[in-house]
Order: structure tokens, then C-alpha cells, then sequence
């Protein structure tokens, strides 16, 4: 009876400790948060190397595991959104987080399947960030993208080049401030490379070359205080025509790179000198230029804040993906929050940034911790990098593109038609010499925007 006795008692106490056991193995069991992004590759990523960072030190502490299980380009991530938000068949499950354009966001058929970041993030969290930055994520009034790091445009110059053909001429990097002083520096550089071969006329080399037109007009008519949107389509008025002139008659001199491919191409061979483009392209840019005779040589690449209008307001554009946080448990949407707000602090933004090329998303991070990382980059060119980000930060405003379903139709559409017409109107004022100049430059006018008002 005793013995009987005691093993009633000692059933509970075992109970207890089995309970105990459970409850214990399930606290220690993390929480695995997935991530699709494109910052490097799978195995060569700044990302991941912070993500490593991060489950070693604060998900050690909370119980929680990033795992990345896609390191791909935006294009792909979003094809492939689309087709998991789609239910298409052999379509991959979507992760906790994936990086995202507004483009992917506008495509889905629910976006109520993502987090609102407002549910998580208080009012004065989300008042550290860059106003713009988030303005952009933002999507019928939810803000559904979090930015993590940023891009803009930079104005890139060969240095090695452009101080030969300034001591030729007098004109300064300062000159490059404007459009207008631009344009008509890749002007006189026309002439001053044309005139090295006397005995070859119409040989010209261009000094510019822009990445980005549709940029180009949409942020210059709208820092001249002209709507560039109507609706679903474009509006060409005095703001536009502003734009188009000094770039024409660049163009039709012979100072503007008119040819496809990207800026990168064109100044590594040393077809042009200076180019506007993505911040981010900086990975692209070549130390050495390598010339058509295939002889080469050491060059320095500066950056400078984009140019603007010598009337118009200093207004540049903002881009860069971030991510979007599906909706699952209560537990993994907090779990991938917390994984953000990591990130985004301001050390750990500007050392995942200062590794990519990008710019980080948050005022202390520009103030602070951006300064200082400056001092310790070993290379010159991404020093100047990063001093053009902070002189932009500083004094100009973030352009925010419309969120239009036909603004990827109007980019793509714009973009051929600028450069055919300029085109074209190189090749007029070969044949017609200078006196033709201003007639062809407004007859091309003319016809873009016949054809893009068809």
C-alpha cells in the first residue's frame, strides 16, 4: 500500500517536470522568419553578412532565425510574388519578407496580404526615417514598403579627362551644377574634341551621357513648378520645352552620347566623361578606361550631387526597393519587424549601405553615422560617393514618382523616342551645319510630341 501509495504521489511530480520540459524545449525552439532580397549573391552578400550578424547577437536573445532562402534581382522577386500571390501551379510559398518595388505591391490581387508597418512601428520610430523615403512605400494609405536603403542620382565625372579639357578651356566641375552650364560645357567639348582632328570633320566626342531622360523630364518639369503627369499621361508644356532646349542643341553638337546601353559604357571606353545616373551603379564604374585602340588608362571617378535648373527648385530623384512583411502569425510578423528595425538602426543601415552603394534611410544615419563611416572608406571613389549623398541630403528634396499603372509604359516609351529624335537631328545638323541648329531642334520638338500625344 505504501509503495502504491507513493508512486500516486510521484506520477504528478513527473507530470510536473515533463510539463516543464515541453514548455522549456518550445521557448528555446526560434522563430524562422524567410526572406527573399538582391543585395549580392548567395554566397558573397553584404545582406546575408549582416543577417549572420543579427542571429548571432539580438535573434540569439529573442528567439529568432532569418533564414535566406533567395538572393535573385527585383525582376525575378517580382515575377515570382506575383505568381505565389497568384496561386499559380509549382509557384514558390512566399516568405516573411521579400524586397519590392510599388511596381510588384500595385500588381497583386490582394495587397491586404502584406503587413501594415504602422501596426508595429510608433509614430516617432517612423519619424526617424527620411519623410520621402517612406512616402514611397506607402500604397492606399498603408505603408507596405519599409525602406532599408536608398538610391539616387549622382552626377559622375572622369576627373583624369575633365581636368585636361578644363585647362583647355576654363570650364570648372562647378560649371556642371546646372543643366544649363552643362550643356553647354559637353558644347565646347564637342568642338574642343573635334578640332583635335582637323583633317575628320563631324568626329566630335560626347561629353554627357544620361541614364535616365524620362528622370530627366519628369523631375525637371516639376522643379520648374509644372505638372509632367496628367492623369495617365504626359504633359509637354513651357517646363518641358525648358528642358529639351539645352539638351537638343548638346545633342545635335555633337556633346550628348545618344547611343543605347548604360552611362557605364560609354565612359569606361571613353565615348563621354561625365553621366547622371543611379547612385547605385557606382559598382560599375571603371577605374581604367579602355579606348576603341585598345590602349588604356588609370582614371579617377568623382561624384557630385545631380545637376538642376538654374530656375528650378533642387529637387533630385529617390529610388530603391524595400521590403514588404506577409501577413501570417502574430509571432513572425513581430519576429521579421524586429529583424527591421535592426537593420535600420542607424550603425547597422549605414554599415550594410556603405557596403552596396546605396544610401541609408534615416536622418541620424545621415547625420551621425554616415560622417564617420566617410572617414574610414578606403576608396576615393566611394568617399566622393558618399559626401555627394550627404551634400544631397542636405540641400535638395526627394522627388517621389507617381504611382501610376501606365508609368513603366510611358519610361519605356519616352526613353526611344528622345534619343531616336535627338538622333535624328544629329544627323540634320551634320548635313545642314550650324545654321540650321535651332530650326531642327525645334522641328525634332515637334515631332516627339506628335508622336507621343498619338
Amino acid at each position: 500500500m505504501k509503495s502504491r501509495a507513493f508512486i500516486f504521489l510521484l506520477i504528478p511530480v513527473l507530470l510536473l517536470f515533463a510539463g516543464c520540459s515541453d514548455t522549456t524545449e518550445q521557448e528555446e525552439t526560434p522563430t524562422t522568419i524567410t526572406v527573399w532580397h538582391v543585395y549580392g549573391g548567395q554566397t558573397d552578400s553584404p545582406l546575408n553578412d549582416l543577417i549572420n550578424q543579427f542571429n548571432r547577437t539580438v535573434g540569439k536573445e529573442k528567439q529568432i532565425n532569418v533564414q535566406v532562402t533567395s538572393v535573385s534581382n527585383t525582376n525575378t522577386i517580382h515575377e515570382l510574388v506575383l505568381a505565389a500571390a497568384n496561386g499559380e501551379p509549382g509557384a514558390s510559398e512566399l516568405p516573411d519578407l521579400f524586397i519590392s518595388y510599388p511596381k510588384t505591391v500595385m500588381a497583386l490581387p490582394d495587397d491586404s496580404i502584406l503587413v501594415d508597418y504602422r501596426d508595429y512601428f510608433s509614430e516617432k520610430e517612423l519619424d526617424a526615417f527620411l519623410p520621402a523615403f517612406l512616402e514611397e512605400g506607402t500604397i492606399n494609405d498603408r505603408l507596405l514598403i519599409l525602406p532599408v536603403a536608398k538610391s539616387t542620382e549622382i552626377m559622375f565625372i572622369n576627373q583624369t579627362i575633365f581636368d585636361r579639357f578644363s585647362q583647355a578651356t576654363g570650364v570648372t566641375m562647378e560649371d556642371l551644377d546646372t543643366w544649363e552650364g552643362l550643356f553647354e560645357a559637353a558644347e565646347l567639348y564637342a568642338t574642343w574634341t573635334d578640332g583635335k582632328t582637323p583633317d575628320i570633320p563631324g568626329d566630335a566626342k560626347s561629353m554627357f551621357v544620361h541614364d535616365y531622360y524620362f528622370n530627366y523630364f519628369q523631375v525637371g518639369a516639376e522643379s520648374l513648378g509644372e505638372d509632367f503627369f496628367q492623369g495617365d499621361r504626359l504633359a509637354f508644356g513651357p517646363a518641358f520645352q525648358t528642358a529639351w532646349e539645352p539638351l537638343a542643341r548638346a545633342a545635335l553638337r555633337g556633346g550628348v552620347w545618344l547611343k543605347g546601353g548604360y552611362a557605364t559604357e560609354s565612359i569606361r571606353t571613353g565615348e563621354s566623361i561625365v553621366s547622371v545616373a543611379s547612385s547605385a551603379s557606382i559598382l560599375y564604374y571603371s577605374d581604367v578606361v579602355t579606348y576603341p585602340d585598345n590602349t588604356s588608362e588609370d582614371i579617377t571617378i568623382v561624384s557630385r550631387p545631380c545637376p538642376v535648373f538654374e530656375k528650378g527648385d533642387r529637387l533630385v530623384m529617390q529610388r530603391g526597393a524595400g521590403f514588404c512583411a506577409v501577413r501570417s502569425t502574430p509571432e513572425r510578423e513581430r519576429a521579421a519587424v524586429t529583424f527591421l528595425k535592426w537593420l535600420t538602426e542607424p550603425k547597422h543601415n549605414v554599415e550594410f549601405v556603405t557596403r552596396t552603394g546605396y544610401m541609408p534611410v534615416t536622418k541620424a544615419a545621415f547625420e551621425n553615422e554616415l560622417p564617420k563611416a566617410i572617414e574610414g572608406l578606403e576608396s576615393a571613389k566611394y568617399a566622393s560617393l558618399y559626401q555627394a549623398y550627404l551634400d544631397t541630403q542636405e540641400t535638395y528634396s526627394f522627388y517621389v514618382p507617381p504611382q501610376l499603372e501606365t508609368y513603366l509604359s510611358l519610361e519605356t516609351t519616352l526613353e526611344d523616342r528622345v534619343r531616336a529624335q535627338l538622333a535624328l537631328g544629329r544627323q540634320d545638323y551634320l548635313a545642314a551645319g550650324e545654321t540650321g541648329l535651332e530650326q531642327i531642334g525645334a522641328e525634332r520638338l515637334q515631332a516627339f510630341r506628335e508622336i507621343m500625344e498619338r
